[in-house]
């Protein structure tokens, strides 16, 4: 079953993998590259419905696409993920779903977590990591009276690490490993 799933899914594991070696070596995501992510995903449900390689139906898909979109789209808006970033989720949830885009989105921050962590700690930035997250959570705590444009330029101005997170990373980490626990 796992395989037959693998198999259905190989398409997105097949631009995901290139989403994320395009991110680790330029920071970038392809707008091209977010866009077949998405249409593809659209087709599969509509190629695959009421059968057994159907993951999604297309109404699934669609909403998983704004899903996908409007999940990341506060961490863009204060500079902690770039818009290609939020393109790639959106087509995530093309071939997923809502629910399969919010585990995708969820797992995803733990990994990246993760990765950010043992980054820091590489680097001897610890510290500073903690500390830039604490101001960032105070300020998103007082948000009423900070705005939203202050909490933006906190998010921009804390960073903890030389080179921001390649996300497509965790991105396709999670992926593969939702697809192998489900």
């Amino acid at each position: 079953m796992l395989i037959h799933r693998l198999l259905t899914l190989l398409p997105m594991l097949s631009l995901l993998i290139f989403a994320a070696a395009q991110d680790l070596r330029t920071r970038k995501i392809r707008n091209w590259l977010t866009l077949c992510l998405v249409l593809t995903g659209i087709a599969h449900s509509l190629v695959t419905a009421n059968t057994q390689a159907s993951t999604v139906t297309l109404g699934d898909s669609l909403l998983g696409t704004l899903a996908g979109f409007g999940l990341p789209l506060m961490l863009f808006i204060i500079g902690a993920l770039g818009g290609g970033d939020v393109k790639l989720l959106a087509g995530v949830g093309a071939w997923l779903g809502v629910w399969g885009v919010v585990e995708v989105f969820l797992a995803a921050a733990i990994v990246g977590m993760a990765i950010v962590l043992v980054q820091c700690a590489a680097k001897g930035r610890l510290k500073v990591l903690f500390s830039n997250t604490f101001v960032l959570v105070l300020n998103f705590l007082h948000l009423g009276e900070v705005g939203i444009e202050t909490v933006a330029e906190t998010g921009k101005s804390c960073r903890s690490v030389d080179r921001p997170l390649p996300y497509a990373i965790p991105v396709l980490l999670a992926v593969v490993l939702m697809v192998a626990m489900n």
